[in-house]
């Protein structure tokens, strides 16, 4: 569905700046369902942007559900002969930054383009300043001609609604199809739902998707990974190429213990032959000095190794492990809190998730 409206102003701080009417820009807008949009495992939504489905509510934990209804790692992509690119999104909290979270990344939208050498770069953002509804030019002075772009949904707030706005009879279309592999399925805690990245984009679960050029799902909830059944009965019926697993920064080695076998083995029934990486607990980057922190990666890691081990004489095929000191460095400048990432931590991870991933 296509809706045409004029554009006279430019988000700057929260404020409509007056623009002369010469300069009033008549946009095309087109609903983003009507593109490309990836990132969605299921159908049967509840809400157009969720990550799990609407019979998931009541069976997983209420606190998973409210966090699968976050837009974080959902995408869109299009083709488009455009000028410029705007933006009209609905939120679902009005709750637009936190602590560690910038209004950017927490209810904000990112925009790539794919350069001359078909790789993709970042291009824009779409400011959220408001509840519920924001509107921002994203990109405007295009040189003209044809190319293919992606819009990140926000990561720890829900979309309802995204429309992308065009100058007035531009061409806009679906992005291509891929071809090949199926998905990376990521189930995971807050660092795999995004906190604290800057923007959408700058997760290592999207940054991974550039690089590797695959979709990826993510299915990251902040303080709520912990490898349930529940969980992961839906995990499981999502068709993926792999399957990673990275949820022990929620968890102690007793739930290990008691999780994480269970989790790998309910997997593997499901789907016999699709890879499973294991992940251990990030390290800290204060645990250098800070005895108790310190103590939960060492328990955490002993107890994944001992369960990973136990898999392992037990035959269970396809399973490979990535250890903590590979995911963020040992200088300490890849956190906001000793926990969850900066950029430069994402871009430590995705590094560390590619070499891992590659050989899968």
């Amino acid at each position: 569905m296509m809706t045409r409206r004029t554009f006279s102003g430019l988000v700057s701080g929260g404020t409509l700046l007056a623009q002369a009417p010469a300069q009033a820009v008549e946009l095309d807008w087109h609903d983003a369902r009507k593109l490309t949009v990836e990132g969605l495992g299921f159908k049967d939504l509840a809400s157009p942007y969720d990550r799990l489905p609407a019979r998931a509510e009541g069976v997983v934990r209420d606190a998973v559900w409210n966090l699968s209804r976050d837009s974080s790692g959902v995408l869109v992509r299009f083709m488009a002969n455009t000028t410029a690119i705007h933006a009209r999104w609905t939120l679902r909290s009005k709750t637009l930054a936190a602590a560690t979270m910038t209004a950017a990344g927490q209810s904000g939208l990112d925009l790539y383009a794919r350069n001359g050498a078909g790789k993709w770069q970042w291009l824009g953002i779409g400011r959220a300043t408001k509840f519920p509804e924001n509107v921002d030019a994203l990109a405007s002075g295009i040189p003209a001609g044809d190319r293919e772009y992606m819009v990140y949904l926000p990561l720890r707030n829900g979309v309802l609604s995204l429309e992308i706005g065009v100058p007035a009879r531009s061409r806009i279309d679906k992005g291509p199809q891929r071809s090949g592999p199926k998905p990376i399925v990521f189930y995971g805690t807050s660092i795999t739902h995004g906190i604290s990245a800057s923007r959408p984009g700058m997760t290592h679960v999207a940054i991974l998707g550039r690089q590797m050029n695959r979709e990826v799902i993510n299915l990251g909830f902040s303080g709520n990974g912990k490898m349930e059944p529940e969980v992961t009965k839906f995990v499981a019926e999502l068709d993926a190429s792999v399957y990673v697993l990275d949820c022990l920064p929620n968890m102690t080695a007793k739930d290990i213990n008691e999780r994480a076998e269970a989790c790998v083995k309910q997997l593997r029934t499901a789907r016999p032959s699709t890879p499973i990486l294991l992940v251990e607990d990030r390290n800290y980057a204060d645990n250098f000095l800070n005895a108790s922190r310190r103590e939960r990666n060492e328990t955490n890691h002993e107890a994944m190794r001992a369960v990973y081990a136990k898999l392992m004489r037990e035959k269970v095929g396809g399973l490979h492990y990535l250890r903590a000191e590979e995911l963020l460095g040992d200088d300490g400048e890849a956190t906001i809190d000793g926990s969850h990432p900066t950029d430069l931590g994402f871009m430590r991870q995705a590094a560390a998730f590619t070499r891992a991933l590659k050989g899968l």
